[in-house]
């Protein structure tokens, strides 16, 4: 089984040395592709994203992600074990330096759009979701995070305890709470000259 599982990881272009076994296709993300694999040291079950770093943007878009990713911890966020380089090296904030990067992560047996894929939710399961979704919302908003791909793909769920955790911040952006979208020109001045047409 674990040569099937290193036979995928050699398809898919992941080196992440001999720690992580059992490689199994998950799905893909925004910036990247996700696996699942059995991370021998720690003895769990994890997700592993696969970002290139081919040039100037997917750089950018990497570092941005891995900062919000580093920002958040909560219950109903997905868990970010740690960001790796090439055959599992630690990046230790040295992520210019290498042409892909692998955020281990928690790993989540399905997600809602596969569930919702089965059938229409119970009204109680809808509800205990829906409370765990605006509670993790909640709080990535208080820590100034806009997800801005918040759909049913990127919002995981453990089948086994019914936790819902949301994921995939490759296009999230920090919120800068001293930016205005006010311009200077204000609303009322630039009305004045804006006329319906009838």
């Amino acid at each position: 089984m674990a040569e099937k599982g290193d036979c995928i990881a050699s398809v898919y272009g992941y080196d992440l040395g001999g720690r992580f076994v059992d490689f199994q296709p998950l799905g893909f993300g925004v910036n990247g592709l996700v696996l699942s694999a059995m991370d021998s040291r720690a003895c769990r079950k994890v997700a592993v994203k696969k970002i290139a770093l081919s040039d100037a943007r997917s750089m950018k878009h990497a570092l941005r992600e891995i900062k919000i990713i580093r920002r958040l911890d909560h219950d109903n966020i997905v868990k970010v074990y740690e960001v790796l380089g090439p055959k599992g090296t630690d990046l230790q904030g040295e992520l210019l330096k290498f042409s892909v990067a692998y955020i281990v992560q928690e790993y989540m047996e399905t997600d809602l759009a596969r569930l919702l894929e089965q059938g229409t939710l119970a009204e109680e399961h809808a509800k205990l979701f829906m409370y765990q979704l605006l509670r993790g919302l909640k709080y990535i908003h208080s820590a100034n995070v806009l997800h801005r791909d918040l759909k049913p793909a990127n919002i995981f769920i453990s089948t086994e305890d019914l936790v819902l955790k949301i994921g995939d911040f490759g296009l999230a952006r920090i919120v800068d709470q001293h930016y205005s979208h006010k311009g200077p020109m204000s609303w009322s001045r630039c009305s004045s000259s804006w006329r319906p047409s009838l």
